[in-house]
C-alpha cells in the first residue's frame, strides 16, 4: 500500500516501498490567547507528563495548551499566552525575538533564537533563565544569512542538545548540512537535491536516531516541499554522513494553500506532530498535522 493522504488539499505523495507513516489527523488553528494571535509558530515541544503542549512564534511569543494525543484523535485547549522576555523582566525584541527552536529537557523549556546563533533556557511563562553552551563548532560560526542561524532545536539524553543551522555555514555546499550537539559529536545529512532546501525542525526518536524536517520553498511556483528524514545517527562516525531514510514526503503547490511546516514534536510512542507557519499571510494557515510513524 502507497501513501496518499488528502490535507486541506495538497497530497503526500506515495513513497517506494509502501508506507512508512500515517497521518492520524490534521486540524487548522484559529486561536486568540490572553489577547494574542496564534501566528507565526515557529516549533512545537510536548510535556507529556502533564499533557501541556508549548508553541512558540518567531515574533517571541509563547502559546500554551492542555493537550491529549489518543492515537486515534488529538484535543487542544488553549491557556495561556505570554511574551518572551530577558533575565530583567524586558520582553525580547528586534533580532533577540526570532525564536525559531524549542525543546523540553526534563520538564524545563529550552529556545534557540535565529538571528542570533544563542540557546536559553526559558521558564513556563517565558522568561530567560540562563544561557546553554553552544557546540564549539557553532561559536564564532559564519552563517549563510543573517536570518539562517539555530532554527531546530531537540534533546538527547545521550548527545545533550541537537541543533541545526537552516542553511548550513558560509562556504558550504547547500546540501551537505551538519547536525550539532553539545556533546559535541557532530553528524553529516546529506539533504535532498530541491532549491532553498533547508531544515525547520527536528525531533529525537524512540530508538534515539533523529527525525529531521526539511522544507523547500520555490517562490517563483508557489511550491512547498517538505521531506521528512530519518537520520541514523546511531553507530554513525562523528563527522560522516550518516544513512537516511525519507519518511514522508509532502508536495503543496497552490498559491492559495502554502502550509510552511517548521516545527516538529515527539508526543507518543512513534507519534508525532508538526506544525506550519501561517508567515501572517491570508493565504497561509497554522495547521498541526498528528501522525504516526511505523
Amino acid at each position: 500500500m502507497l501513501l496518499y493522504v488528502s490535507l486541506y488539499g495538497y497530497e503526500t505523495v506515495p513513497l517506494n516501498g509502501g508506507t512508512m507513516a500515517e497521518i492520524i489527523k490534521d486540524k487548522e488553528l484559529k486561536y486568540t490567547i490572553d489577547g494574542k494571535k496564534l501566528t507565526e509558530i515557529s516549533d512545537l515541544a510536548y510535556d507529556k507528563n502533564s499533557s501541556t503542549l508549548y508553541m512558540v512564534s518567531d515574533k517571541g511569543i509563547l502559546f500554551t495548551f492542555k493537550a491529549k494525543f489518543s492515537g486515534k484523535d488529538f484535543t487542544l485547549k488553549p491557556l495561556h499566552s505570554y511574551y518572551l522576555k530577558d533575565r530583567s523582566g524586558k520582553r525580547l525584541k528586534g533580532n533577540f525575538n526570532d525564536s525559531e527552536g524549542m525543546t523540553i529537557k526534563e520538564g524545563e523549556l529550552y529556545i534557540s533564537f535565529e538571528r542570533i546563533t544563542k540557546i536559553f533556557h526559558f521558564s513556563k511563562k517565558g522568561v530567560a533563565l540562563n544561557e546553554v553552551k553552544l557546540p564549539k563548532a557553532l561559536e564564532n560560526v559564519e552563517l549563510s544569512s543573517s536570518n539562517k542561524s539555530l532554527e531546530a532545536l531537540a534533546w538527547s539524553k545521550k548527545y545533550g542538545f541537537i541543533t541545526a543551522l537552516e542553511y548550513p555555514k558560509r562556504g558550504t555546499k547547500r546540501e551537505n548540512q551538519t547536525i550539532y550537539s553539545t556533546s559535541n559529536k557532530n553528524w553529516k545529512l546529506k539533504m535532498e537535491k530541491i532549491t532553498r532546501n533547508g531544515i525547520t525542525a527536528i525531533e529525537v526518536m524512540d530508538d534515539g536516531n533523529l527525525l529531521v524536517l526539511e522544507r523547500a520553498f520555490n517562490w517563483f511556483i508557489g511550491k512547498f516541499e517538505v521531506n521528512l528524514v530519518k537520520l541514523f545517527v546511531n553507530g554513525c562516525d562523528d563527522g560522516e554522513f550518516c544513512k537516511k531514510r525519507v519518511i514522508m514526503k509532502l508536495s503543496i503547490s497552490r498559491f492559495w494553500n502554502m502550509e510552511n511546516f517548521e516545527g516538529l514534536a515527539r508526543v507518543g510512542k512513534k507519534e508525532y506532530i508538526m506544525v506550519s507557519d501561517d508567515n501572517n499571510n491570508i493565504f497561509g494557515k497554522t495547521v498541526i498535522v498528528y501522525f504516526r510513524i511505523k
